[in-house]
């Protein structure tokens, strides 16, 4: 049986060596060769718009068979959905609920007898009735844990997202998402993860190979160069479909990038369109291999865990950084924790407080080809960098807003919200004044001592007006 075995392992080994050299001059020629010169044949493009035509066509035929089985599909959860609420002040509020409390004790009484007045200062019993109801509506509708969960969709992207399992409807929808399940881990998966290990690869030995040039304009071009080819080249590992706008607002050296947070492509979907010194704490394994890597080449600030905590050096050594203005725009996510693509939460002051300028970028992901959003207290970071891989892509657009720079007689905290402001508007995101601490910390005694100091500087404004009349 031995000299028959031979030959049959010779033309496995043949074929298998034949089809690895076809794989990797594919992926050569089509997209790391294009990758490192920043090129595209278009072919996302008519990858994307047959994903939508298929999208379309799914949700259609689900919506029918839906119809016809009397089945009740799912609507999206947002933010608006269990509870309408008005943008109204406190003030407004109480002066409502002691109008109504009014009336109606008239009502119940004598022609001559006469309730409270509605602008009385002091407190008043059914003051409470806001409170207790502000506090219902916290438990019932959250806008805080809603953040940190996936976003829903109306219809349906053959992916295992929604309540319902959309493929038993029809045949055909069965079909068809059987088929989007062989293509995703059966074809993009393998691609992408060769793509991934390609571009990881070429970053650590590259940037430790430019480490041992002398500092100067040489080494600062090679390192811009080798950190876009990588860059890029992971992009193409997501099948990341990005679009650019406003460029000539790009951050500039000498500057800090801010920007919301989604997820930790975050930093590749910025970082290959320009290059960006990278701020973050010190790890080990791979990511600390890589990240001793990319020191050496391009001054990025790496801190570790017991130097996070102190926020006199954090400010000192970003502070140093952004003086000389040959060194790389920092990028820095104020948030300081991942959201779901909807909203923009508090940004920490610390970046705010160094008096450089500041370039606001809004990122907002199309959640219809997969859920870029990293809920880090459910996956981990191998599980989730997989689920991103066999997604059908990454589709996102990035605005570069105009550079900002704090006002006079304006503090940190106020520019921060101005920032955050201004990314929230042209992202289409819901400014929410919450910290996305709240993720895994209790509420703060400082957001309960501004509610109780606004509701008592209501009433002590009143009487001081009072007093004046």
């Amino acid at each position: 049986m031995g000299p028959f075995m031979s030959p049959f392992n010779n033309v496995l080994c043949m074929l298998l060596g034949i089809s690895f050299t076809v794989w990797f001059t594919l992926l050569l020629v089509f997209i790391i060769v294009p990758a490192i010169f920043g090129l595209s044949f278009g072919i996302r493009s008519l990858y994307m718009k047959t994903l939508l035509k298929v999208f379309k066509w799914a949700t259609v035929r689900m919506e029918r068979g839906a119809k016809e089985n009397n089945h009740l599909l799912y609507k999206p959860y947002s933010l608006n959905s269990i509870i309408a609420k008005e943008l109204t002040s406190l003030e407004e509020e109480l002066k409502e609920i002691r109008r109504n409390c009014s009336s109606r004790e008239l009502d119940g009484s004598s022609s001559t007898t006469t309730g409270p007045s509605p602008s009385s200062s002091e407190f008043e019993m059914s003051d409470t009735f806001y409170f207790c109801r502000r506090g219902i509506e916290c438990i019932v509708d959250d806008e805080v844990t809603k953040c940190f969960t996936a976003e829903e969709l109306e219809s349906w992207n053959l992916l295992t997202r929604s309540n319902y399992n959309f493929q038993h409807i029809s045949t055909r929808l069965t079909v068809l998402w059987g088929l989007g399940v062989v293509i995703r881990y059966g074809f993009l998966l393998p691609l992408r993860l060769t793509l991934a290990i390609t571009g990881v690869g070429l970053l650590v030995v590259f940037t430790t190979m430019i480490g041992f040039l002398p500092n100067g304009r040489v080494k600062n071009f090679l390192s811009e160069k080798v950190h876009l080819m990588c860059y890029r080249i992971c992009v193409r590992a997501l099948t990341a479909i990005i679009t650019y706008h406003h460029s000539e607002n790009k951050p500039k050296n000498g500057g800090i990038c801010v920007a919301n947070h989604t997820s930790p492509i975050d930093i590749i979907i910025l970082a290959s369109d320009g290059c960006y010194a990278m701020v973050g704490q010190i790890h080990g394994g791979l990511m600390g291999l890589i990240q001793k890597s990319m020191v050496k080449a391009c001054p990025h600030i790496w801190f570790e865990r017991s130097e996070v905590k102190d926020r006199h050096l954090v400010a000192k050594r970003l502070s140093d950084h952004v003086k000389d203005k040959s060194k790389l725009p920092i990028l820095i996510f104020p948030e300081g924790t991942c959201i779901n693509n909807t909203s923009v939460m508090m940004f920490k002051k610390g970046s705010f407080e160094i008096g450089s300028t500041v370039y606001p970028v809004a990122i907002k992901y199309d959640p219809r080809f997969g859920d870029a959003f990293w809920n880090s207290s459910k996956f981990g970071m191998v599980n989730y960098l997989l689920r991103m891989m066999s997604s059908w892509a990454i589709v996102c657009s990035v605005w570069y807003l105009p550079p900002m720079s704090c006002q006079e007689g304006e503090d940190a905290m106020q520019f921060a919200n101005r920032v955050k402001a201004a990314i929230a508007r042209q992202g289409g995101l819901v400014d929410l004044l919450w910290d996305g601490g709240l993720k895994r910390e209790k509420v703060k005694d400082i957001f309960k001592e501004e509610q109780q100091k606004l509701y008592s500087m209501i009433l002590v404004g009143t009487q001081e007006d009072r007093s004046h009349s």
